[in-house]
């Protein structure tokens, strides 16, 4: 690996990788270590050897905080759904996922389609920051957005405050559907995310091309798609070179 290169990912030493935990698509935690474990860890530890440094991973529970991360410079490289507003402090590679964002809804509710959910007096809940939120907030124009603290508090938030609508991560909102009960999925999806790798805007233009090269070779190796199956991740499909 190229020196000026290596040293733009590793200003402190180690390869400091910021993880969400809050998109179980992409990380969750190993019930038998405690430890961080999915895609973007592996995608981490691929990296941080092509590099030949240590990786050092820097956790979060919600993709803001992990957006924030990079943007300000305490970590070196992140995961992360491709959106403009991010754009601003980060540099994102093609991606490497595409991951359907999802609508759940009580099984007495009223709507059927997608389509039916922006209208007047339908409350969505979302996770504060997700991409879900950053989307909906430019594409909804009559329901009103309810923000919950993070994804994975999405349904929670949900079924306490009595609202009309679960907007997140498919497989989140099935999972979370068959453990409540009382729940469905309207059909198909309102998003389909672009999951990507970035890193901080200002970097020198060798180390994006680095990094974007690194996303292409493990979609063309077949490193994504064995993770996916690895970890048991389901609906997820690998993206398209670039």
């Amino acid at each position: 690996m190229d020196t000026l290169v290596k040293q733009a990912f590793t200003p402190t030493g180690p390869l400091r990788a910021s993880i969400n935990l809050g998109n179980p698509i992409l990380a969750g935690t190993d019930p038998a270590t405690g430890k961080p474990r999915g895609i973007s860890i592996d995608l981490a530890t691929a990296f941080a050897n092509e590099l030949g440094v240590p990786l050092e991973l820097v956790v979060f529970d919600t993709a803001a905080q992990s957006v924030d991360a990079v943007s300000n410079g305490a970590a070196d490289i992140g995961f992360f759904a491709i959106d403009p507003i991010r754009g601003a402090g980060i540099q994102f590679t093609a991606p490497y996922v595409l991951i359907e964002g999802a609508y759940l809804v009580r099984e007495s509710s009223p709507l059927q389609h997608n389509q039916e959910v922006d209208q007047p007096g339908t409350r969505i809940v979302v996770g504060k920051g997700s991409a879900y939120d950053l989307f909906l907030t430019r594409e909804i124009k009559q329901a009103t957005l309810v923000r919950a603290p993070s994804s994975p508090k999405v349904v929670e938030t949900f079924l306490n405050e009595n609202l009309d609508v679960a907007a997140g991560v498919k497989q989140q909102l099935q999972a979370d559907a068959e453990r409540a009960g009382g729940l469905r999925m309207l059909p198909g999806r309102f998003m389909v995310i672009q999951q990507a790798m970035g890193l901080p805007k200002g970097k020198p233009e060798e180390a994006a091309a680095a990094l974007c090269a690194f996303v292409e070779r493990q979609k063309a190796s077949g490193f994504v798609a064995d993770a996916l199956q690895r970890h048991g991740i389901q609906g997820v499909s690998v993206a398209p070179a670039a």
